[in-house]
């Protein structure tokens, strides 16, 4: 028996819930979808690409060297590591499930996977290389230059490039999470207090901006809405002002890409500055400057139990 007593809402719910193997629920998140049908040809490539540390000026640094798929898409690193070993100005990002965000970066400067992939390339702190070196390098490997000759009737080319990569990524969904078993019609799944922590959920209105299929990556939030973020964190930097930076408004001053909730458990550091070690932190951080309130000890305990069933599998293992 759960030690917490429902609200009326709670115990509603609860009512469904203890429907076994039921039809898909009608909530506002969503399950995933099926990883989508594509060149498989293409994919590989892809896959190949990622993994390749000649997309980088010094051969240092793979898309993978920053998004390890096994450790949930990031690399639980505060910042990860440019192609010189130096940190970058901003927390990386997790690349599962990045497909089904509405735009790419923190600031969200780039509004497709391929956009995304141009930018990383070129970037003066990441890999630092140009499009031009990257095409002659890969058009000299014979291996590389079969394989787009087969998967793209003009072979070698920047855009196909970014476009093999956007095409592996896209199947680059954790699926199976003991959430989406639940959303899919599963409610033996979650135990009592999971339930209870996806009442409080939305019930505090933490599903005002985490919501969706990707539980997240759909709109822009202003970080510090109740409150001074930054003010109380101090050492203020040039990534801070987010948005802005790409739009130059001053309504953009300090907002952000609402970031995906899904894998949330096992992607610490949290947020673009990587100010909280642990769920426990962000969580605190959510309900001061976002939200306003303070929660109880026990709806936060409830709260990070729900986060937790978001974790997927990758390769058929749970993350």
């Amino acid at each position: 028996m759960s030690p917490y007593r429902p609200n009326l809402i709670g115990v509603l719910l609860l009512g469904v819930c203890l429907t076994a193997n039921a039809a898909p629920l009608d909530e506002p998140l969503k399950p995933l979808p099926p990883v989508p049908h594509q060149d498989p040809q293409r994919i590989e490539l892809g896959r190949q690409l990622f993994n390749e540390t000649r997309l980088s000026v010094n051969n240092s640094l793979s898309c993978a060297s920053c998004h390890h798929l096994e450790k949930g898409g990031a690399d639980n690193k505060p910042f990860s590591l440019g192609f010189d070993g130096k940190p970058l100005a901003i927390n990386t990002p997790s690349v599962l499930n990045a497909s089904l965000n509405f735009r790419q970066f923190w600031n969200g400067r780039a509004d497709t996977l391929e956009a995304q992939a141009h930018a990383v390339v070129q970037s003066p702190n990441e890999m630092a290389s140009s499009w031009e070196y990257v095409v002659q390098t890969l058009s000299a490997d014979p291996t590389y230059h079969s394989a787009f000759a087969t998967a793209y009737p003009d072979g070698v080319t920047a855009t196909n490039v970014q476009n093999a990569l956007a095409t592996y990524e896209r199947t680059l969904l954790s699926s199976n999470s003991r959430f989406d078993q639940y959303l899919l019609g599963n409610t033996d799944i979650l135990t009592l207090d999971e339930k209870y922590g996806y009442q409080r959920f939305k019930d505090y209105g933490c599903i005002a901006c985490h919501q969706g299929v990707n539980i997240g990556g759909n709109m822009f939030q202003k970080l510090g809405v109740m409150g001074d973020y930054f003010q109380a964190r101090g050492n203020p930097t040039e990534s801070d002002l987010g948005r802005y930076l790409e739009t130059k408004d001053e309504e953009d001053r300090n907002v952000f890409k609402v970031p995906s909730l899904r894998n949330v458990a096992v992607t610490a550091p949290y947020f673009h500055d990587a100010s909280a070690r642990t769920l426990e932190d962000a969580v605190d951080v959510m309900f001061k400057f976002q939200l306003g309130r303070v929660p109880s000890d026990q709806d936060k305990t409830l709260i990070i139990k729900f986060l937790k069933t978001l974790t997927g599998e990758w390769g058929g293992k749970p993350l």
